[in-house]
């Protein structure tokens, strides 16, 4: 193919449009195959494709691409694009496309979806031959998902029976021992039933079947009965910390002289949402919002932001850390969001505090459950609204950072919140309006002069002594030069 100079999404919206010219070979199991494309960038630019079925029935796009059109040629230096998780597992004589790759010894892979199959770990074998892998951003990984949306649903179905087979299941997706339905919340239930649109009873049958077959409880053959597993009692049990210790979210509110008790939020997850939101309301001061006719009393923090904060921590924290718990601290100058468990291995802390991480769950069980009930979107951060905070609201930008075993969110309030949340260069010595305007580089990263000028309306002099100052401050750095000069954050 030609040579052009394609940027990182361009390869990424590439490999989409090659992977919707698969051509999946009719199957008499029923299995629907998944649509996959590959995209190979040679380091002199030049880019080579392929896709599922492209020179014959049945073909990956992986094998295709190294083995057929590209037999002859050295790609160790090559980076790989594929919409899919590279295959594991292949019928003899056929090799696995994640071996492909690593015996071409190519050392980067960008991947566009996980694949839910159980036989689907090619990312464990790239990390165990030192290639360095990535995500593809989360706005490309919802296309390949919608058009993959059948055989995602079967591969993860797929990979509950085969776990429950080999057994290889954590104690979350067990089944608990001497537990049934009526260990389930009646209000749980219902719940999940209204927000999910779904057209059942909590005692009906095909209910059961249904949470079945997403891993909410299983099916015990010699007693003929549904038993919850440990994920469907964090979702909809009755009392889900008996079982489960460390199924809470503790709140803590300090302002100054007020005294607010502490409280637990330990009932079943599915409930937790809107409790939560309620709390928060009665908690956080309230302000005078003039923007209609009449005024109104409001929270001084929005709302929707902190629920979705908490419902991230929720679902996305590592339940068998041992004693680990979710919290919620709120004090005059910040809040803050913790939750038990490092980011996955291919969400690194800059992409989370650039709020848009890619799509990978600990969790998929409790994902998809509360994905169905519109609380978060399915595998994703759903981190939008951070993104927007400072201009939607004006407020400044919060920050991820990990210290084992914990992840924590802050959320500056006030000046003195940003400075102590901000551990660059000399961030004391900047003034109120210099810091608003300083967040926009905690959002974007990086600017030019020119950006700077147009983002913030100020005059071109000024932006220009502003950012020296911030560079002698060491809170910026230059790179590039001439008109390709940016000013990036130093983190």
């Amino acid at each position: 193919m030609s040579k052009k100079q394609y940027t990182h999404k361009e390869l990424m919206q590439l490999a989409i449009d090659v992977m919707n010219k698969s051509v999946n070979e009719p199957r008499e199991d029923g299995k629907v195959p998944p649509k996959v494309g590959a995209v190979l960038l040679f380091p002199d630019g030049r880019v080579e494709t392929a896709y599922r079925g492209e020179l014959r029935e049945g073909d990956h796009a992986e094998f295709t691409l190294l083995e057929r059109k590209l037999a002859n040629e050295n790609v160790a230096d090559c980076i790989l694009y594929t919409t899919l998780e590279p295959c594991v597992e292949r019928n003899p004589p056929k090799v696995p496309c994640c071996r492909r790759v690593t015996n071409a010894r190519i050392k980067k892979v960008f991947i566009g979806i996980e694949d839910k199959d159980p036989k689907g770990n090619g990312i464990r074998h790239l990390e165990k031959h030192s290639v360095e892998y990535k995500m593809f951003d989360r706005e490309f990984q919802r296309i390949i998902e919608e058009e993959n949306k059948v055989f995602l649903k079967q591969a993860l179905q797929r990979k509950i029976e085969a776990e429950q087979e080999e057994d290889l299941r954590t104690p979350f997706e067990l089944p608990v021992a001497n537990y049934d339905s009526s260990k389930f919340s009646d209000e749980a239930l219902r719940k999940f039933i209204k927000e999910a649109n779904l057209d059942f009873k909590p005692t009906d049958e095909a209910f059961l079947e249904y949470l079945s077959d997403f891993g909410a409880m299983e099916l015990d053959k010699e007693k003929k009965k549904y038993v919850p597993t440990g994920y469907g009692i964090l979702l909809f049990g009755k009392n889900p910390r008996a079982k489960f210790k460390n199924a809470v979210l503790k709140a803590h509110v300090s302002y100054g002289s007020s005294k607010i008790e502490p409280k637990d939020f330990d009932q079943a997850l599915v409930l937790l949402p809107d409790q939560i939101e309620e709390w928060l309301k009665k908690v956080l001061p309230l302000s005078k919002d003039t923007s209609g006719f009449k005024r109104k009393d409001v929270p001084d923090f929005p709302i929707e932001v902190l629920r979705e904060a908490i419902v991230n921590a929720l679902v996305h924290r590592d339940y068998e850390i041992e004693g680990a718990k979710c919290e919620i601290k709120i004090d005059e100058d910040k809040i803050i969001v913790t939750s038990p468990g490092k980011p996955l291995p291919a969400i690194s802390l800059e992409e989370l505090n650039t709020f848009e991480a890619p799509s990978l769950s600990r969790n998929h069980i409790i994902t998809y459950a509360f994905s169905l009930m519109d609380y978060v979107e399915e595998k994703g951060f759903g981190m939008k609204t951070f993104k927007s905070l400072n201009k939607e609201h004006g407020l400044p930008i919060p920050k991820y950072t990990f210290k084992e075993p914990f992840l924590t969110l802050t959320f500056p309030r006030t000046i003195e919140g940003v400075k102590e949340l901000s551990i660059v260069g000399e961030i004391e010595e900047l003034d109120d309006q210099e810091l608003s305007l300083f967040e926009l580089f905690r959002n974007k990263k990086y600017y030019s002069k020119s950006e700077f000028v147009e983002q913030t309306g100020i005059a071109s002099r000024t932006a220009e002594r502003m950012l020296k100052r911030w560079v002698e401050l060491n809170l910026l750095r230059k790179e590039g030069g001439g008109k390709y000069l940016k000013y990036v954050i130093n983190e």
